[in-house]
């Protein structure tokens, strides 16, 4: 598989706060790569850096034949790199519909609206039922599908996904990984998933990271890391 993101050795933070410490993964074309570790570890913070929310103070960034490192989170869209921030950030006095057009703002994906608009409602039919009321009054589950399906509207070819089942009942987290699995399938799309459910985001995924106090402590295939006895007994409580 063609290599479609590649971090190297990369750092960044908060101001003077450091979180990420020399920071290098890749992801391939048509994986599922899952992001593992402790709250505070700098899973969010690597995500940030990636799509341009925060600035990489060292190493490169490259999405494609393109070095993305040190460019405006809005033009990361338009490569084809989005991401879905943790807790979904819809805009709940604006309807369902309203937010899904959002996600064709860029100048790349703004001629393609209305077709995609179409698209991501075939997609999504409880989104396509929901169209025309306010994204406020969604369920958890409703929102998290709306602020997935926003992002679908840019022809993502890589989706970061940042705790995408957070707060959401055991019935929604198993929809919302089949969700994501489908869109792999269907939609030919990569993904790199934050997720607090590790035993799910191990068993769904072709490799993974484990970070640790901002740096990559193990990597390997997601079912060798599920049966791995550090991680295990670290994120699983086994």
């Amino acid at each position: 598989m063609e290599t479609l993101l590649t971090v190297s050795n990369v750092s960044s933070g908060y101001g003077d706060i450091a979180v990420l410490n020399g920071v290098s993964i890749d992801v391939a074309e048509g994986e599922i790569v899952s992001l593992i570790g402790a709250n505070g570890a700098g899973k969010s913070t690597l995500l940030l850096t990636i799509s341009g929310h925060l600035k990489a103070l060292t190493g490169h960034i490259r999405f494609g034949s393109a070095e993305i490192a040190g460019i405006a989170a809005h033009d990361t869209v338009g490569h084809g790199l989005v991401m879905v921030p943790e807790g979904s950030r819809l805009f709940p006095f604006m309807t369902v519909r309203e937010n899904l057009e959002l996600g064709s703002y860029h100048a790349v994906a703004r001629p393609h609206l209305h077709r995609r608009l179409e698209e991501v409602l075939e997609m999504f039919p409880l989104l396509a039922e929901r169209q025309s009321q306010l994204a406020g009054r969604l369920s958890g589950g409703e929102r998290q599908m709306c602020a997935i399906g926003r992002a679908m509207m840019s022809s993502p070819r890589l989706l970061m996904l940042d705790e995408p089942s957070l707060g959401l009942a055991p019935v929604m987290v198993e929809r919302m990984f089949e969700l994501i699995l489908s869109l792999v399938k269907t939609q030919g799309l990569t993904i790199l998933l934050v997720e607090q459910n590790v035993s799910d985001a191990l068993q769904m995924c072709q490799r993974a990271y484990v970070m640790e106090r901002g740096s990559i402590t193990k990597t390997g295939p997601g079912d060798a890391l599920l049966d791995d006895p550090d991680v295990r007994r670290a994120y699983m409580s086994i």
